[in-house]
């Protein structure tokens, strides 16, 4: 019996991904579980178990393509699929069963009750309204975060139009939509995706990678939905850099490197923890903030596919030994392409340290559905010799007013400036 296995499910809010490897070809003999597919979505790589044993006698995927969720991959012939038999007819049999079942309508002498019930005459009135709802049918297609970013905007999602072929609305044909209402006072949008005519000069168009779509859809939801806020800071970090390197030979003892990072995750759970606000959540539809018993740091990496956002778990549970290889750890994995959906998942707050590139003051984007980001600029000795460390505080002015964002930042910068009153008060 030949099994259509279409692509399963693969996370929240995930409909599809770029196939990076096919790890079977046709003719091939496979077991129930066995990974037949590497599947890249969601910033993720996972692989993808064969629902059942047999043999693949159609492949209809190649390495570099783009599958969605129930899209059909492979058919596989096997044996396992035997029992469908049974339940088809088994539901033709009811199905044959209730038609002799109308026999009694013989019951005529209900007519009689429209004449009494005279006054249903305005039942017609009803009617109307469904056909008005019928009327404008939302057959509108679009994913979840769309719908939810169109609420959140204010914006009626029947009334965004779309350029895909499929008739799918997507993040950007909404931001697009609220962008020309913005410009033009309220008219209608006529956005149409901007293509350069190549008058200029040859035109290479390359397509974008699960990671940078994954990417380019959900810091346009950030923008579009949070308003941003960012401050900026110095800290003095003459002393944590003394204090790391004093450290340095008890890390390397435990197989870790002890980075100024690590121990900058460890002071901004600290602040967490003093500063519920920014551990925090907004549900805009109940009118709720979600405060968070856990810390879960998020830490930007950059890597050869793109941004990338592992998650430290647990952060206030971690000695400083342990956070350093916590981060190095979640880094490695992020860099070699091994990292999982759970790893990306989860975290309450970011950090995003360009320090290792260059740089000093910037404006980081929230990563939804959390409230504040922490940017790190390159640290760089000042005209006294003392190293200075340049902070940049995003957060949603929606939860956190001017005054706590600063308090917050403070915070930070006099635990950098003074360690050793940190490390005794945690």
């Amino acid at each position: 019996m030949a099994i259509e296995f279409k692509l399963p499910e693969l996370g929240e809010n995930i409909e599809g991904g770029d196939v990076v490897s096919v790890l079977v070809k046709e003719g091939d003999s496979i077991s129930e579980g066995q990974s037949i597919l590497e599947i890249e979505a969601g910033k993720a790589s996972m692989e993808i178990p064969a629902p059942a044993s047999g043999t693949i006698s159609k492949l209809l995927i190649a390495q570099g393509d783009n599958v969605s969720v129930g899209q059909h991959v492979l058919t596989l012939e096997g044996e396992v699929a035997a029992p469908l038999k049974e339940e088809a007819p088994v539901a033709t049999e009811p199905e044959a069963k209730p038609e002799p079942k109308p026999e009694p309508k013989p019951e005529p002498k209900p007519e009689p009750k429209p004449e009494r019930t005279a006054a249903p005459a305005p039942a017609p009135e009803p009617t109307p309204e469904p056909i008005a709802d019928a009327t404008p049918r939302t057959i509108v297609s679009a994913a979840p975060n769309v719908r939810r970013l169109a609420r959140e905007l204010g914006i009626d999602i029947q009334t965004v139009k779309t350029s895909n072929e499929n008739g799918r609305i997507s993040l950007e044909d909404v931001k697009a939509y609220a962008r020309a209402i913005m410009e033009s006072g309220g008219g209608a949008s006529t956005y149409q995706p901007v293509r350069p005519s190549g008058i200029q000069g040859h035109i290479r168009a390359e397509k974008m990678s699960a990671i940078r779509k994954a990417t380019m859809n959900h810091m346009a939801y950030c923008w579009a939905t949070i308003p941003h806020v960012t401050q900026h800071d110095t800290a003095d970090i003459t002393r944590l850099n003394e204090l790391r390197k004093r450290m340095v030979s008890t890390a390397e003892s435990a197989g870790v490197k002890l980075t100024i990072t690590s121990m900058l995750v460890s002071i901004v759970t600290g602040a967490l923890r003093r500063f519920p606000n920014f551990n925090a959540s907004i549900d805009a539809e109940k009118g709720e903030i979600l405060f968070k018993d856990y810390y879960n740091v998020g830490i930007a990496v950059d890597t050869d596919k793109g941004l990338m956002v592992p998650v430290i778990r647990d952060a206030d549970h971690l000695s400083m030994t342990e956070m350093a290889a916590a981060l190095t750890e979640v880094s490695q994995k992020a860099r070699s392409g091994q990292i999982g959906l759970d790893d990306l998942q989860g975290g309450t707050f970011t950090i995003s340290n360009l320090g290792g590139i260059g740089g000093s003051f910037f404006t980081p984007i929230v990563n939804s559905p959390e409230v504040a980001i922490l940017g790190v600029g390159r640290g760089a000795p000042d005209t006294e010799g003392r190293l200075q460390m340049p902070l940049s505080l995003s957060y949603d002015h929606r939860l956190i007013d001017g005054a706590d964002g600063a308090r917050f930042l403070r915070w930070i910068v006099e635990a950098i400036e003074e360690p050793i009153y940190f490390y005794m008060e945690n």
